[in-house]
């Protein structure tokens, strides 16, 4: 396989799927989470990442689509694979800006939740996103999981 720069790569290069996801948290302290129309669980907003788009403006895509509520993308607050499925999740902490947070086709449900609320209602694998964006330090925090589980 050849690039645009004319590189050669392997064929059996392995491939990931990349997404992104935002961890929308307001001045007090509340983080943004959809509850999935696909599978029925609560999650932070977010999506694949397309080819040709720069994952920060994935977020504020994925964002505004799911939720109504438009951002401004800060801070790279981790990164997370799947082990079982080969997806690479960037989360990005975010601010919002404007709009009122209601259901789409993507989200039965939109609600601002406190840290007890997303431990309770999320898979430790997407609780642990939004925990790990509200205390955010430097380097971002590098996670392996299993879709349910934090395996590292």
């Amino acid at each position: 396989m050849t690039n645009s720069e004319g590189r050669n790569y392997p064929d059996d290069l392995p491939r990931h799927s990349v997404s992104v996801g935002g961890a929308v948290i307001r001045e007090d302290g509340r983080m943004l989470a959809i509850k999935r129309a696909d599978n029925g669980e609560w999650e932070l907003p977010g999506g694949i990442v397309e080819l040709d788009e720069d994952p920060r403006e994935t977020v504020r895509r994925e964002v505004l689509e799911e939720t109504g509520v438009t951002v401004e993308t800060g801070q790279l607050t981790g990164v997370y694979k799947n082990m079982r499925l080969g997806v690479v999740s960037l989360v990005f902490r975010c601010r919002p800006l404007l709009g009122a947070a209601h259901p789409s086709e993507e989200a039965t449900e939109v609600a601002w939740l406190g840290s007890a609320q997303v431990a309770s209602r999320m898979a430790e694998a997407f609780a642990i996103r939004l925990i790990d964006a509200l205390e955010a330090g430097e380097p971002p925090c590098v996670r392996i999981h299993d879709g349910q589980h934090v395996l590292g």
